[in-house]
């Protein structure tokens, strides 16, 4: 059927056991990642921009797209007006995918997890599409994007349901809203982020935006 390529490199990116692995299976997947995953209905690409656009003006200033692949979030941004784009990826050829676009003022090779060469409250939003899935990025992540955003500024993410308890996503939500450190805007009720995957239509997801403290 026509979705079997995706659901085959779906299977390889959520069963790699290392970051090696993991970025060798996206070099590898970037040249067709765009086709392959609008053929399963990818919905959240769209639902975090719609996020976005609710909460951040198109003049606010510089958005950083977290976890850019190759730009499918980024692509959507710039049809809406946003115009200083900077993407964050660990992969060298999703990278490449998104430079092609010619929209991003600055992209740079980084792995979500570990710190972040931005200054503090640099961003006016950020953006994290389909990484907080098991397997990918951890909670921890939260912390650095939080300090990269300016106090006022959002946070729009999307976290799957696999990873909402097991990868400690719940916990570092809550962890921050005690902090003091952020304050939810908005979530979205339960999807299914490829609904048109023989073999992952059933999972779900959640989407947030959070305005930093």
């Amino acid at each position: 059927m026509a979705t079997e390529q995706t659901d085959q490199w779906l299977q390889k990116v959520f069963e790699a056991t290392d970051r090696t692995a993991q970025i060798a299976n996206y070099d590898g997947w970037a040249d067709s990642y765009d086709a392959d995953i609008v053929r399963v209905g990818y919905l959240t690409p769209s639902v975090l921009t719609g996020l976005i656009s609710r909460h951040v003006p198109q003049d606010a200033g510089a958005v950083l797209d977290a976890g850019a692949g190759t730009g499918m979030v980024g692509a959507i941004l710039s049809v809406l007006g946003y115009r200083t784009l900077v993407g964050v990826d660990m992969s060298d050829g999703m990278l490449a995918r998104a430079r092609a676009r010619g929209i991003y003022a600055e992209l740079r090779n980084r792995v979500l997890g570990e710190p972040l060469d931005f200054p503090d409250g640099h961003f006016a939003a950020c953006a994290i599409s389909g990484v907080f899935n098991a397997g990918h990025a951890p909670a921890s992540s939260l912390d650095e994007l939080v300090r990269v955003v300016r106090p006022g500024g959002v946070l729009a993410f999307n976290i799957g349901e696999q990873a909402w308890i097991a990868d400690g996503f719940k916990a570092k939500l809550e962890e921050l809203v005690a902090a003091g450190r952020w304050r939810l805007l908005t979530h979205t009720e339960p999807y299914r982020t490829m609904p048109l995957s023989a073999a992952d239509g059933h999972f779900t997801a959640q989407a947030f935006a959070f305005a930093v403290a």
